[in-house]
This record gives C-alpha cells, structure tokens and sequence, in this order.
C-alpha cells in the first residue's frame, strides 16, 4: 500500500521518467530503497541497526552492478542528517516507520525538511494516535481499547512501548518545518489484526483493493493503524 502510494505521489510530482535523488532514513532492511533504486532513482539509505544494515547490504550485493551503483547506504542515526548532507540534497525523503521510537520527533522532522529541495517530496509513515483503541478493540481486549482513548503509547508486537502521532498534531509541525501537508492516506485499515505469519489469502488483489479504497475515503482512513502523510517544500 505504501509503495503504491509512494509512486502515486512521485508521478503527480516529477516528470515522467526522471531520476530521482531519494534518501530513505531508517530503511530498516532497505525494502523501499531497494525497490526505488531498480527503477532508476538514485538512493542513499540510513540505518543504525547494524543487524538491518547487514540485511539491506546482503540483499544490495545479489542485485545487478547498475543497481548497486545508484544505492548507497550509510551506518548512523536518522537525526543526523546534517552532519552527512547539505540542504536541498534531496528529491524525496522518506521516514517510514521511525516516528514511534523517538520520543521527541521535532528536530528529526525539520533535520529532513533541511535535505529536501524545493517542491521536494516528504513521506512518512506513522502509528496514528486516534486509531489505537481499534486493534484491542476488534480482538475483545474491552481494557486495553478503553486505555487507548486517553494515550498516544502502545505497545507494540516486539513488545516495545512506543509512541504514536495524531494528524492534527504532524499536519501543524509539518506547517512548521516548511512541508506543508500535500496528501495523506490511511494504511492497514482492515487488516490491522491479522497475524504477522498469515498466510497469504487467495483474493488478495480485493484485499489490496478495499485497503487501497479505505486508504484514502473518509472515514475509514482517519482510524487506520498507520498513517501516510505526504509534504511537499515549499
């Protein structure tokens, strides 16, 4: 879902077939990264997990040389980016899944706001805040959907306390940090529940289709687990 969304952005962004200079901070074991750089854009993905480096370098090292010489990934802390690159560096920066490990998320926002050129695109996926009671709540945890209503921590299925982001709240700091929010779509609004070892259904195509539907129709996407917002520098 994120991936479709991703590209829906780029193409209603930049021209058709230009190469873009795309940065993935926290690439975790470099899907998205990876998957950019086969169709032609130059990436440089940043991790600190040395395990999820290890991972995303083995997986760079099977792909063909074209492909190994438009991806570049570099061992550090996401909050760093000006310490590796100037501002205006960057077409597209992505923030996928990392917002719910840090407690205070503001100087890592504006630190990727600083890298994106002008009319650059900002993609970030978050835990939405206002959807937390739905997961307890469809699974019969009546205690812990009822809890969900007054916090924006969660445990997650690592069993690590996290934190998770309103839209209200991001679509302000984004305001802030000169991305104002462009677009925004909700992920994994049905299928929250299901285990991470499901196997996969033979509809999936519909699956993917009412997701892709829910994902950006109100009000289903305002209690999505996960929030895409999208920004664009102005």
């Amino acid at each position: 879902m994120v991936a479709r969304q991703l590209d829906e952005q780029i193409a209603g962004r930049f021209p058709v077939g230009q190469r873009l200079r795309v940065l993935d901070v926290g690439m975790g074991q470099g899907t998205q990264a990876l998957r950019l750089a086969r169709i032609g854009h130059q990436v440089t993905g940043v991790e600190r997990d040395a395990r999820m480096v290890a991972v995303a370098r083995a997986a760079l090292s099977a792909e063909p040389e074209g492909i190994r010489e438009r991806m570049r990934i570099v061992e550090g802390d996401g909050r760093d980016t000006g310490v590796h690159f100037l501002p205006g560096s960057f077409d597209v920066v992505l923030c996928h899944g990392v917002l719910m490990y840090i407690e205070e998320p503001d100087a890592l926002l504006a630190g990727l706001a600083r890298v994106l050129a002008p009319g650059g695109l900002l993609s970030l996926l978050v835990r939405n805040a206002d959807g937390l009671a739905v997961r307890p709540g469809l699974s019969g945890d009546w205690a812990g959907a009822l809890a969900a209503f007054d916090t924006t921590t969660y445990r997650n299925r690592l069993g690590l306390d996290v934190r998770a982001d309103r839209l209200q709240t991001l679509t302000a700091t984004l305001a802030g940090i000169g991305t104002p929010l462009h677009a925004w779509y909700g992920v994994r609004v049905f299928t929250d529940t299901a285990a991470d070892d499901a196997e996969v259904p033979e509809d999936v195509e519909r699956l993917l289709a009412a997701e892709e539907r829910a994902g950006r129709t109100d009000p289903y996407r305002a209690v999505a687990a996960l929030l895409h917002l999208c920004g664009v520098r102005g």
